[in-house]
């Protein structure tokens, strides 16, 4: 596996502290709000209301946390943000997606680029990297959902365009414009997913070492940090040794 999926695993075995945390649960707030801003402020009539609350439920985020970023929507105090994508090349050359959301371009802008510079990159031009880079749907179901054969058949029939299996769980792929109706068809076969969200799955990946990995970890980072950047995705890939070693 490569970019999202490998990004995952290290900071799930890193662990969570606290603060990163919290800043998680602002940020898929402020995906919830946005949502519900621009369309019903009900999930099911909403489809991206829907994955943002669905993916917010994944991480535990509380139920009141998520009434209130919806509630805000309805009432009209919510912030006006613009959604904003930066694409750049970190250390080795990996390309970068980075998704933000924001108040204030130019304050965004200039803090990513100074991370890019800070952690051995550039930021580039809108489109320098993406053609590395499919928007597809994402779906992810746990070991105990069923065998490779199991869901790959009822993704299949969902109406999903790939699945990989490992030891760590079955990710399911299908075209962006269709996540809304195969994560449902797939809920009905398999039970409720772990995720469900639209990805950038990287169709070229750069291979990486130890030291190229703990550099390229840092601008993930540095870059996640950042209040205003909602996610990042990178097309490399490193060997279950160098995981190990991570």
């Amino acid at each position: 596996m490569a970019g999202h999926s490998k990004w995952a695993n290290i900071q799930h075995r890193k662990g969570r502290q606290d603060a990163v945390r919290s800043k998680l649960f602002s940020k898929l707030a402020k995906e919830i709000t946005v949502a519900a801003r621009m369309g019903e402020p009900d999930p099911e009539k909403n489809p991206r209301l829907r994955l943002a609350v669905k993916e917010a439920k994944s991480v535990s985020v509380p139920k009141d946390v998520i009434d209130r970023a919806i509630n805000k929507a309805v009432g009209g105090d919510a912030e006006n943000y613009d959604e904003v994508r930066y694409e750049g090349y970190g250390p080795e050359g990996v390309a970068v997606i980075v998704e933000a959301m924001t108040d204030n371009r130019n304050r965004t802008a200039s803090s990513v680029r100074s991370i890019f510079t800070k952690s051995g990159g550039n930021l580039a031009e809108t489109g320098a990297v993406s053609f590395m880079f499919d928007r597809k749907g994402f779906v992810a179901y746990p070991l105990s959902a069923g065998d490779a054969d199991t869901i790959f058949e009822a993704a299949i029939e969902a109406g999903a365009e790939d699945v990989e299996s490992s030891d760590d769980g079955h990710e399911i792929y299908c075209d962006s414009g269709d996540l809304h109706e195969v994560s449902g068809a797939l809920e009905a076969a398999l039970g409720e997913s772990d995720t469900s969200k639209l990805i950038w799955k990287p169709n070229i990946t750069t291979p990486l070492d130890l030291n190229g990995a703990e550099k390229l970890m840092k601008l993930i980072a540095a870059l996640e940090d950042d209040d205003d950047v909602q996610h990042v995705t990178a097309n490399f890939d490193i060997s279950d040794e160098v995981m190990a070693q991570l």
